[in-house]
């Protein structure tokens, strides 16, 4: 190693501290630190691994994908694809974060770089592909989580005008009363499910009201579902000579105290940080919304102006920035509220053809068996979908197509068509 390398590897060293987790001990020392110089994100010139480190740490990523088979991170829990299953286990999850952060290190071995240009021109038209690179820089090889409109406004390379249009668009389609109940009720079943598994391990005093609360909020996003119903007559009822609030009333701020509370009974609790995190999140909308009354007692034109009052206030003050606006558009266009990870965030290339972009983005996968696979790819294809609806929305002029990539040890190389896209299955091998 030079000495310009020795410098970069001190400081990396330094700011790339190493995680204590009984996961990482079967590690060499060195290899740790070569990967946390590999995706040190303080540097952005390339820094090329000698062809030994490649030889050495194959193995290790062929050990944990045998040991990780058919076991993959989906929506941030650890999940066995046979069954979708969800598998509790601190130490297997660090084990496939190390394995899939070993891999995307390999991934820069000129082996493989050249493997999946061959895969991608192979499935082109002729045998030929489009002019761009894929992957061949270290930050396209790096992880992403999607979990804010800025996130694929700064992917897209999207303007401030842009941006704009973008919240004025997209504010009135996804505020509407029937989303914003279907998004809460989504986070909060979310939740529920997680406090029972942990309840069934070891309950504790918090996740016991926890269970309470989410409970109450539960049945008043009931009472406060409004759907029509054919037999109803409530179209039929008078508006009140005068109106006041009725003894079975109530006030979305009700909600917002709920969840004040609900946080603080769950926040020492580690293993429901997430799903506490989007109840925080959801706190801004209700905010907006606390004087709104929720009332099925009152005439249907009553109960209509109170469904447009939550829209209207939504749509007005939920700016760009909000994760809650993007809660909403997770749950308008996939009727799921958890945030997406990208495993190989890739970039933006310019294609064959004027005015044509591909966005290519990958995901790492511990077997290539067929269910998995497809897991992968419908995966990938909602992280690629939410990204094209952005661009369109942003009126951006190019024409924009997706491309997603899958890797596995050993894994056949190939291509799959779905919903008109191609995903590429790259085999990782030295």
């Amino acid at each position: 190693m030079g000495y310009k390398h020795l410098e970069k590897f001190l400081l990396c060293a330094r700011y790339c501290k190493p995680k204590r987790n009984g996961a990482f001990l079967h590690l060499h020392l060195r290899l740790n630190l070569n990967v946390k110089l590999y995706h040190c994100s303080g540097e952005s010139e390339e820094v090329f691994m000698p062809y030994e480190w490649y030889e050495k740490v194959f193995p290790k990523i062929t050990r944990l994908s045998q040991l990780l088979k058919n076991v993959d991170l989906v929506d941030g829990r650890v999940v066995h694809v046979k069954d979708d299953s969800v598998i509790i286990d601190d130490r297997l999850e660090q084990r496939m974060r190390n394995f899939k952060s070993l891999v995307r290190a390999f991934l820069g071995c000129p082996s493989v770089q050249k493997a999946t240009q061959k895969n991608i021109a192979a499935s082109s038209v002729g045998g030929k592909c489009d002019s761009f690179v894929c992957f061949s820089e270290r930050r396209e090889r790096e992880a992403m989580i999607v979990n804010s409109l800025a996130t694929v406004g700064n992917f897209l390379k999207v303007s401030a005008q842009q941006r704009k249009s973008v919240r004025l668009t997209l504010c009135p389609q996804v505020t509407h009363y029937r989303i914003w109940n279907g998004a809460l009720e989504e986070v909060l079943n979310g939740l529920k499910l997680e406090i029972d598994l942990l309840d069934d391990q070891c309950p504790s005093k918090g996740t016991k009201m926890g269970q309470q609360i989410v409970s109450s909020c539960l049945k008043f996003l009931a009472y406060a579902d409004t759907s029509f119903d054919p037999d109803s007559t409530s179209w039929m009822r008078l508006t009140p000579a005068k109106v006041v609030e009725s003894s079975g009333s109530s006030k979305w701020g009700d909600v917002l105290e709920m969840f004040n509370d609900l946080t603080k009974c769950l926040e020492s609790e580690k293993e429901l940080l997430y799903h506490v995190s989007k109840v925080e999140v959801m706190k801004e909308g209700l905010f907006q919304i606390k004087d709104v009354l929720v009332d099925k007692g009152i005439g249907y034109k009553e109960i209509r102006h109170q469904e447009s009052l939550v829209h209207k206030k939504l749509s007005k003050t939920l700016g760009h920035s909000s994760k809650c606006l993007f809660t909403l558009l997770l749950y308008y266009l996939y009727g799921q509220v958890r945030d997406i990870e990208v495993d190989v965030r890739g970039g933006i290339y310019a294609s064959a053809g004027e005015n044509r972009f591909s966005v290519c983005m990958g995901r790492i996968l511990t077997s290539d068996d067929e269910k998995m696979v497809w897991s992968g790819v419908k995966q990938l294809d909602r992280a690629l979908g939410l990204f094209k609806f952005v661009w369109e929305i942003a009126g951006m002029k190019a024409v924009l197509e997706l491309q997603g990539h899958l890797w596995s040890v050993g894994a056949a190389e190939r291509s799959l068509t779905y919903r008109g896209n191609t995903f590429f299955v790259h085999g990782i091998s030295l």
